[in-house]
């Protein structure tokens, strides 16, 4: 059976590879994707991206019931969106935060995660390579739950 993982992008995250490469990089989302469902044939990785909070929410609201895990990043409303954390907070899956940049290192108002208390963990400033990390860090807590 192939694990389902969800990913969850949020506001301007469909502007990977345009919006500034020097800080997101130079390679869109969707082919990001392409390569990592190569990477992983073994999974179901399904994608998501909104720039409002009532999808991501209606997402993670449904996603326990279909999912494995849930990797998000969900931009800018990572440090404003109380709806959104509260909607993790209720959510029975592994959830990985995921940053393309240093959150930490940039402007003080994106130092604050909202969503991070209600996750199993927080993976930023790596690029892309983020959400690769993300999804090896969901196998090794989906593995161990399994144990």
């Amino acid at each position: 059976m192939k694990h389902r993982i969800l990913f969850i992008n949020g506001p301007n995250l469909n502007l990977t590879g345009t919006r500034q490469p020097e800080i997101y990089g130079s390679v869109s989302f969707d082919s990001f994707l392409i390569s990592l469902r190569n990477d992983y044939p073994a999974l179901s990785l399904e994608y998501i991206q909104s720039n409002h909070e009532g999808p991501i929410i209606d997402a993670i609201q449904g996603a326990s019931s279909a999912f494995a895990g849930v990797l998000i990043n969900a931009g800018g409303y990572t440090h404003t969106s109380v709806a959104i954390a509260d909607a993790l907070a209720a959510c029975s899956i592994p959830v990985i935060e995921v940053h393309m940049s240093n959150i930490i290192a940039r402007e003080p108002h994106r130092n604050n995660s909202l969503l991070a208390p209600y996750c199993k963990g927080s993976i930023c400033g790596f690029g892309l390579l983020s959400y690769t990390l993300g999804i090896e860090a969901l196998l090794n807590i989906i593995k161990a739950d399994t144990l």
